[in-house]
């Protein structure tokens, strides 16, 4: 039987090379989405306005959406999502394409139209990107790995203590 310490090592160390790059790619999306309110270049700031009851139709937030060419909403087809935020008087529009359109819940004005990378970062961040099965068969299994790579370092790094202990027990 091989001696437990040494088949810990190699099992760290073959985990750190086999879930490398998923993690490196997990870590560096999760530090943008940990910032995305901070940094407009992942997901534009919410703007606000005092017009916190909502006085729009439908139709009226469909075409604010439609006055701005980047988002290319032509109907309700091409919009993703709508998130509506009292509030701050404002309804986030997102398009397919990613744009995002702010409308003043009171008045109709389209406040501000930005690209939201934020959607795209989640995607990457949880491998559904990719493709789903990728979510289920690299990045599930790379973060079982990495969670006995952070038991493994555990042990690693409490070893030499436990061997010094030892030492000392053994000498008195």
């Amino acid at each position: 039987m091989p001696n437990p310490r040494i088949l810990n090592r190699k099992l760290h160390r073959w985990g750190a090379i086999a879930t490398a790059l998923p993690f490196l790619l997990v870590i560096v999306t999760g530090l943008l989405l940990q910032l995305k309110k901070q940094l407009a270049w992942v997901q534009p700031p919410e703007q606000r306005t005092a017009n916190t009851v909502p006085s729009l139709s439908m139709e009226q937030i469909l075409r604010a959406a439609q006055s701005v060419p980047e988002a290319a909403v032509t109907d309700w087809r091409d919009i993703d999502r709508l998130d509506v935020r009292p509030a701050k008087g404002i309804v986030k529009v997102t398009a397919n394409n990613r744009w995002e359109v702010q409308v003043d819940l009171g008045t109709g004005a389209v406040l501000q139209a930005a690209y939201r990378r934020s959607d795209l970062i989640e995607q990457l961040h949880d491998g559904s990107w990719f493709a789903d099965a990728a979510k289920l068969w690299v990045f599930l299994p790379s973060g079982v790995v990495v969670l006995g790579l952070w038991i493994t370092g555990l042990y690693l790094f409490v070893l030499p203590f436990l061997a010094r202990a030892q030492k000392r027990q053994r000498e008195s």
